[in-house]
């Protein structure tokens, strides 16, 4: 039986991206079960406790402290796990791109007088991060606001501010966005360019930002606002603000904006100042109704892919293609009959295994427009980004060991014909999902076939040629395992669609 050994570090704070990859790392060393890393906060120790990593070892540890601690039945793994983690957490801090200069200031006041810093990105836990948050607008900063469990009351009273000062408050909960070409959180290598982009989606805009880059276009700017920031109670306040920003900036033609569907007094606000902002608007309101925006005088996009597509289109002066990538002239239907091929014939469940979230509501609405509301119910899309299942555990854009585990019950599963994941580079993912997903994907065929069955996996991937992964190498990889690879994740979830619909129809469970 496992049992769960400690170690405090007083007075330390490190980013909690940054946490999180080295508890990826700690927890993949030989015998170690579990591993974490946090600030040691009330809601903190409650996800060390709820992750049963929570010991008498940590009853001293207070808000400012830094917890280590790891589940093993090993008691020298434990040590050396420990060990590892301290050596780590002694190091520099996770690096981003190359071309970026660093330099250190220890307090809100030094950044803005001895850097003339503008921004301050803040990934403190929630309970303090309102606080940073004002201090932050207080002292003339934008703010990328990366931590979660900020209340909507204070999200708004930091929003307000903001907009009455001419600031910016990216998010809370806001994971994506390059701001005058630098990437924050998890954002990816992209070319510079005249498109700028709006996002209350952070892989929304991953993909669409690396879909331009793969169509030869660039963006100006990525401006994430927060998942919440389309509520009804918050108004769409930085939505406004980035569309004005956009609109007077000189380094950007056209604008596009991402989220999901907004309540109807938010999205007549933001239609209406799309409208009057003077440049092309493309707008993608995921499952939302295009009458809407093409009333107000912009260009509404059904994907992330017609999104990117168009923008790029506009930005290269080329004419605009009809195609959101989910009709079927646009799918290979090679590449369908040969998944076909590797799956059973009796099989028909589509298994969507995502890590981006954004991702998965995408995927779900494609199946829906192809497959019916009837059809779509029969497949499962599993977000494993979402709290349900990171308690305790880092994201699986960091540690795909989570979505491995799942992968292999889905294999197991007699019902399941194809297996539908994303893989996402960029800036503060893993070095290497491709490897991690290839060798899950071998094992657990290996373990089909001694069953008797077979299964097809689609993926598609969401990086470019620059990000530190190199979207080639990882692409070269999963082709190699076998993996039947699509240009977006639209077009994976309906090349999805495609492969299961006869084997659904035949096993009477699609009409």
């Amino acid at each position: 039986m496992s049992t769960v050994q400690a170690r405090i570090f007083p007075n330390s704070y490190r980013d909690s991206v940054e946490l999180m990859q080295i508890a990826a790392e700690i927890e993949s060393l030989a015998g170690i079960d579990r591993a974490g890393l946090v600030m040691a906060t009330p809601a903190n120790r409650e996800v060390l406790a709820a992750a049963g990593l929570l010991s008498e070892a940590t009853a001293a540890a207070g808000p400012n402290d830094l917890v280590v601690a790891v589940a093993s039945d090993d008691e020298s793994a434990a040590a050396h796990a420990l060990e590892r983690a301290a050596e780590r957490l002694a190091g520099p801090g996770t690096e981003g791109p190359s071309e970026t200069t660093h330099t250190e200031a220890r307090t809100l006041a030094e950044g803005v007088a001895e850097i003339g810093a503008n921004l301050a990105l803040i990934s403190t836990p929630g309970t303090y991060a309102t606080a940073e948050a004002l201090k932050a607008l207080k002292h003339g900063l934008n703010v990328f606001l990366f931590s979660d469990n900020v209340s909507v009351e204070d999200e708004i009273e930091l929003k307000t501010m903001a907009r009455a000062r001419g600031l910016l408050v990216l998010g809370p909960d806001c994971g994506t966005a390059i701001l005058d070409g630098v990437p924050l959180g998890f954002a990816n290598a992209v070319r510079r360019g005249t498109i700028g982009l709006v996002g209350a989606s952070g892989t929304g805009l991953q993909q669409v930002s690396c879909l331009i880059d793969r169509y030869g276009a660039g963006v100006s700017q990525a401006i994430g606002v927060g998942g919440r920031d389309l509520d009804e109670r918050v108004g769409g306040t930085m939505m406004l603000a980035a569309l004005e920003r956009l609109g007077a900036d000189p380094g950007t033609d056209l604008i596009v904006l991402i989220s999901k569907p907004p309540s109807a007094s938010v999205a007549e606000v933001v239609l209406a100042t799309a409208g009057a902002v003077g440049k092309p608007v493309i707008i993608n309101f995921l499952g939302g109704e295009p009458a809407a925006i093409t009333a107000a005088g912009a260009i509404p996009a059904a994907t992330f892919e017609a999104a990117a597509t168009i923008a790029s289109a506009m930005a290269l002066g080329g004419p605009i293609p009809d195609d959101d990538g989910l009709n079927g002239a646009a799918t290979d239907q090679a590449a369908v009959r040969e998944a076909q091929a590797a799956m059973d014939p009796t099989t028909w469940r589509i298994r969507g295994l995502y890590s981006g979230g954004s991702l998965a509501g995408e995927a779900k609405l494609v199946l829906r427009a192809l497959l019916g509301e009837k059809g779509a119910k029969l497949h499962e899309i599993v977000d494993l980004g979402d709290d349900e299942y990171t308690v305790g555990r880092p994201h699986p854009m960091i540690d795909p060991r989570l979505r491995n585990e799942h992968l292999a019950a889905a294999a197991a599963d007699p019902s399941t014909a194809v297996i539908l994941l994303d893989v996402v580079l960029g800036y503060g993912a893993n070095a290497d999902p491709a490897g991690a997903l290839a060798s899950a994907i071998h094992a657990a065929r290996e373990d089909a076939a001694n069953a008797g069955r077979r299964f097809a996996v689609v993926a598609s991937l969401c990086g470019t040629s620059r990000d530190p992964q190199n979207l080639d190498a990882q692409e070269a990889q999963l082709a190699e395992a076998g993996v039947i690879l699509a240009p977006s994740n639209a077009r994976a979830a309906a090349l999805a669609a495609r492969i299961v619909a006869p084997a659904a129809v035949a096993a009477g469970r699609l009409g």
